[in-house]
């Protein structure tokens, strides 16, 4: 999901933004969890997304994101938060709803409500034990998957797999010879068993 990450959005295509806090404890109560900050966008229509962990919100960090995952000419719907002001000059085209007044701007009719979902059904996933903090990646890349199999409408078993095959050729072999052979005069010349393979021979 990371290394072959498929960008989303596209001209005529709604994409939107928003950041969320994951692992906080509900009115201070429960056990400690350190908490991580997650960046995100939801394609609108597909729902296909992506969930990017962040130390930092800052403009450089949030854009470099953005231009890895959403193609240019994207509209782009967020809220008001100062890093996302120079989106127009970066190829892309922004509405800001102002949550502090109303949650769907009057005037363009645009929201966030749909990103809003998502963080929902994100934090719902993740395990209810085991939310440290370097979990977390793996957690989302899982959700993610997930999430784009039943976008294309695809069995994730078999879609794991075709995956894992594009990322890891099964045709190289390491041969790993466990018989110590060495200065064993009985196999020189053996050429009619050159080519079998022992009990404890093993191809991984």
């Amino acid at each position: 999901m990371i290394l072959k990450k498929t960008k989303i959005g596209g001209e005529s295509v709604e994409v939107e933004i928003d950041e969320s806090k994951f692992g906080k404890r509900k009115y201070h109560r429960g056990h400690h969890v350190e908490g991580q900050w997650i960046f995100g966008g939801i394609e609108r229509g597909t729902n296909r997304c992506f969930l990017v962990p962040v130390e930092k919100r800052d403009k450089e960090t949030l854009l470099q994101i953005i231009k890895d995952w959403i193609l240019p000419n994207t509209t782009i719907i967020s809220d008001c938060w100062k890093a996302y002001d120079c989106l127009n000059d970066e190829g892309y085209k922004h509405f800001k709803v102002n949550h502090s007044i109303n949650f769907k701007d009057p005037d363009t009719n645009q929201h966030t409500n749909t990103i809003e979902g998502l963080w929902r059904h994100a934090k719902y996933s993740l395990p209810q034990y085991h939310k440290k903090k370097t979990f977390i990646a793996g957690y989302l890349s899982k959700f993610m998957f997930l999430k784009q199999c039943k976008a294309l409408n695809v069995d994730p078993f078999t879609e794991f797999l075709r995956i894992a095959g594009s990322l890891y050729n099964p045709i190289t072999a390491a041969y790993v010879d466990n018989d110590d052979n060495e200065g064993n005069d009985d196999n020189e010349g053996d050429d009619d068993n050159e080519d079998e393979l022992s009990d404890n021979d093993t191809y991984i």
